[in-house]
């Protein structure tokens, strides 16, 4: 499984109530992708475009448990998130709703925002193709990979036993 895309960097400690603020968790999932990140860039879901990449620092998806956060970012067109590490909760949601995400130390320091990024997260190598630089994260397991590939957990399960 591969991703390529425009880099959006955020920093360290990047929690669900600014991935997802909490006043609007009650309306459907396209009134809150709106708001997606707003805390940090009100411009944000209007200036995401389909394919692009999150870099962040440490433990991104602090916070609330929310599986609404990493939805959110799949749906405004997010196509991974790379971090140097996540919050527990955050990756297994990611995985779980078919948001790519992978640990890789040092991202942020490699990538600016707007640079271009390739990713394979079988191998785990993480391109910055504007900069010409090559990291090594650590690549996920097979079934994660797997359920990244059917879209999500729900999806793999509907492909391997109908409805």
């Amino acid at each position: 499984m591969k991703v390529k895309g425009r880099v959006w960097k955020l920093g360290d400690n990047i929690d669900t109530d600014v991935i997802t603020p909490g006043k609007y968790l009650s309306p459907p999932m396209d009134q809150l992708k709106q708001h997606v990140l707003e805390p940090i860039n009100p411009d944000f879901a209007k200036l995401v475009k389909p394919g692009d990449v999150i870099v962040g620092g440490r433990n991104f998806g602090c916070g609330s448990s929310r599986e609404q956060a990493p939805r959110a970012l799949k749906e405004v067109g997010i196509a991974a998130v790379i971090a140097e590490s996540f919050a527990r909760i955050f990756f297994r949601n990611a995985i779980s709703i078919g948001l790519p995400v992978l640990i890789c130390e040092s991202v942020s320091q490699a990538f600016d925002e707007g640079d271009t990024l390739e990713a394979d997260f079988s191998t785990g190598e993480v391109k910055n193709v504007t900069k010409g630089v090559t990291l090594k994260a650590r690549p996920l397991p097979p079934m994660m990979l797997e359920i990244l590939s059917a879209g999500g957990a729900l999806e793999l399960l509907k492909k391997k036993f109908g409805k």
